[in-house]
């Protein structure tokens, strides 16, 4: 991995913009250390998440057609965007926003160089960007940023990304990833974790396994602070990354849910300009037109908007992966499920808000479907599906009845989210 992360990159190629967050602070600091008692002190100020987000990194450059825009990233079932390239004004944030709210759209905005107080409040404005891959000795720094928009902006989220956990430790600052994590989490008291991961698939490199390890890390360090986490995947060529086909996309995306995510951000949306992306090929191509990557991100995130009640109301317990050869009851105890026959399978386990327990069954494999013999420990009349096409629940129908045992049919990186009932019962 390069020393910059590629995001930099991103943002150093588009000449238009350039954030600079640590100059923020400094404002922010000056203005409004008043306020950080106050912040502290009102556990309202916290951000709730209120709906799984569908986010993309990269938004519309300014135009006038910038309504069609918009609308297109609505078609494609995105619910929200992260908006610092074509909107870094106080002007071009508002149109930005009230395009949001036309297109019921939420919006992580520029800090346009304003005050905490001064920062937009509509019904579309998510929060705020305050930072991109920080080093621990930016924490303090951020905390304070939190802390003022907490206290100026009740309710609004400040987000900041973190490297993934293959950077090297001189760019974390820290001697590990561990210790990374913990300190931001101690240090900026965020209200949502979040990072970037692009494992590569090709027949000389397959990330996989680093993919997961990454999302293994969030999942731990959200769930002992009690908050969500997202993470950013890769949609597009670049540098040794070849160009994810709809499976390998759709792997990214359930390899994501099966630990827990609240949160998935596609880089890129609209194609960057710069030396680092000659190939092109993010979901909208630098001159406006839709790449094979739009449709299959609108196919894809139609099923997480409606998967996306049912995941908010899920706390992970759990996840398990099982590997060819391996027997998968003994690695399945205590989760959901009691058997899956050979194949190589990721098995997210959670408890339900109301005290069900969910399974969701991701096929490992992004380039073959699978057809796995599925054993719950409840009997399959009562357990229920997360229909894709609906978001309803819906009995579990057996894909092969003329087979022994219930047999799912599963696309290449296919995930299928079932509720079954309590522990016990």
């Amino acid at each position: 991995m390069p020393l910059l992360s590629l995001k930099r990159k991103v943002k150093a190629s588009l000449k238009s913009f350039r954030l600079d967050w640590v100059g923020s602070v400094v404002l922010f600091i000056g203005c409004f250390g008043l306020l950080v008692g106050q912040a502290l002190a009102a556990g309202s100020a916290r951000f709730v998440q209120d709906r799984f987000a569908i986010g993309l990194w990269v938004d519309p450059p300014a135009s006038p057609d910038l309504d069609e825009r918009y609308a297109e990233i609505a078609q494609a079932n995105f619910t929200c965007l992260i908006g610092i390239f074509g909107a870094n004004n106080s002007n071009s944030i508002a149109r930005q926003l009230e395009l949001c709210e036309k297109h019921q759209l939420k919006a992580l905005v520029s800090l346009g160089g304003q005050r905490p107080d001064r920062l937009p409040t509509n019904s579309a404005c998510w929060g705020y960007f305050l930072g991109d891959e920080p080093q621990v000795g930016a924490f303090a720094g951020l905390r304070e940023t939190t802390d003022a928009i907490r206290a100026a902006r009740p309710g609004k989220l400040g987000y900041i990304n973190l490297f993934p956990d293959i950077a090297f430790p001189g760019a974390l600052g820290t001697t590990n990833y561990e210790e990374y994590v913990g300190r931001f989490i101690r240090e900026v008291g965020p209200d949502v974790l979040s990072m970037d991961h692009y494992p590569q698939f090709s027949p000389d490199a397959d990330g996989r396994d680093g993919y997961c390890r990454n999302l293994e890390v969030m999942r731990r360090h959200s769930l002992a602070a009690g908050i969500p986490f997202w993470n950013f995947f890769n949609a597009m060529p670049y540098g040794p990354h070849t160009d994810p086909t709809e499976a390998q996309l759709r792997w990214q995306v359930y390899t994501s849910l099966a630990y827990g995510a609240r949160g998935v951000m596609y880089f890129c949306y609209w194609t960057p300009a710069g030396a680092e992306f000659p190939k092109g090929g993010a979901i909208i191509t630098r001159d406006g037109r839709k790449t094979r990557h739009y449709a299959e991100a609108r196919r894809i995130n139609g099923t997480l908007k409606n998967f996306g009640p049912t995941l908010m109301r899920l706390r992970s317990t759990g996840v398990v992966r099982i590997r060819p050869g391996q027997d998968a009851a003994v690695f399945l105890r205590g989760g959901g499920l009691k058997g899956l026959s050979e194949g190589e399978y990721l098995v997210g386990n959670f408890v339900h808000e109301d005290g069900r327990r969910a399974v969701l069954i991701n096929n490992f494999h992004f380039a073959y479907s699978a057809w796995p013999t599925v054993v719950f420990d409840a009997a399959t009349a009562s357990v229920r599906e997360v229909d894709p096409k609906t978001g309803m629940e819906a009995p579990v129908l057996d894909d092969s009845p003329d087979m022994p045992g219930l047999q799912l049919s599963m696309d290449a990186g296919q995930g299928r989210l079932f509720l079954l009932p309590p522990s016990g019962r």
